[in-house]
């Protein structure tokens, strides 16, 4: 079947590679109850997700895979919405996923990658995710054990979830094929955490004013937010240099400070 032209402004590839689709739509774990995927475009993982016998339900911003889509779901498992607008959680209650096992899908559309993924985090139903990454988003988020790779979006991800890679995907496994290389991540959500889902807001805000300017010390990123001695003392109490550039910080001293400065 030929697929429309992909929308640009949507940020659209249609993946092809049946190696990738295969891997991607693998049961991360046999407790999901319920599935729900982003941005299906044409149904290029649909075939294989229904086919795991789970409630499935899909977003979608572009009507113009309509005819696409029903033929592999009912026509009430097709919503039609911007995906950044949706409210996920009025959804779960509409459709009594609150208290179900959720696995999110998406090959998500590099250029609100990370806004989705701040709000996928926020969701607390959501215990599985599937997502498809432009490559340097996903090497962010993973950190790959390389020094000076702190940032927000990986604190927020590893705080609530174990984040693990699932496969890289080359240009050419697309239609039409992107200008940069790929990469799937794979997300548990964790039971226990360091910040409360309860402090997200709270939390993301502080990250956010940390690394505003994570290649500049640290000591002169606070100063723009917190009074002299505030810093002084905080990081005279979580034994922190005030020289150390925040990209250089680990998970433990990001949160050591968020507590204090809180």
């Amino acid at each position: 079947m030929k697929y429309p032209q992909a929308n640009k402004d949507l940020g659209q590839h249609f993946l092809k590679d049946q190696n990738v689709i295969n891997k991607i739509t693998e049961l991360p774990d046999e407790d999901v109850d319920v599935i729900l995927e982003i941005g299906p475009g044409p149904g290029v993982l649909s075939e294989n997700l229904t086919k795991l016998n789970r409630p499935y339900k899909v977003i979608e911003a572009d009507r113009r895979f309509h005819e696409y889509l029903i033929s592999h779901l009912p026509e009430e498992n097709i919503i039609f919405a911007d995906a950044l607008e949706f409210d996920l959680e009025e959804a779960f209650k509409i459709w009594g996923w609150e208290d179900k096992k959720i696995w999110l899908v998406s090959n998500l559309p590099y250029n609100i990658s990370a806004p989705l993924t701040i709000k996928f985090l926020q969701q607390r139903e959501i215990s599985y995710m599937s997502l498809m990454y432009q490559r340097e988003v996903a090497s962010k988020i993973l950190g790959d054990g390389k020094k000076n790779e702190q940032g927000s979006l990986l604190v927020l991800c590893q705080n609530f979830f174990d984040v693990e890679s699932l496969c890289k995907v080359a240009k050419g496994a697309f239609n039409p094929p992107p200008k940069v290389e790929s990469q799937v991540l794979s997300y548990y959500r964790k039971n226990e955490v360091e910040v409360a889902l309860e402090e997200f807001s709270e939390f993301e805000s502080f990250l956010r004013k940390l690394f505003s300017f994570k290649r500049k010390q640290l000591g002169t990123v606070l100063k723009n937010y917190f009074p002299k001695d505030k810093i002084d003392n905080v990081l005279n109490l979580t034994a922190i240099d005030v020289k150390i550039r925040a990209e250089a910080l680990s998970l433990e001293q990001v949160y050591r400070l968020y507590r204090n400065f809180k």
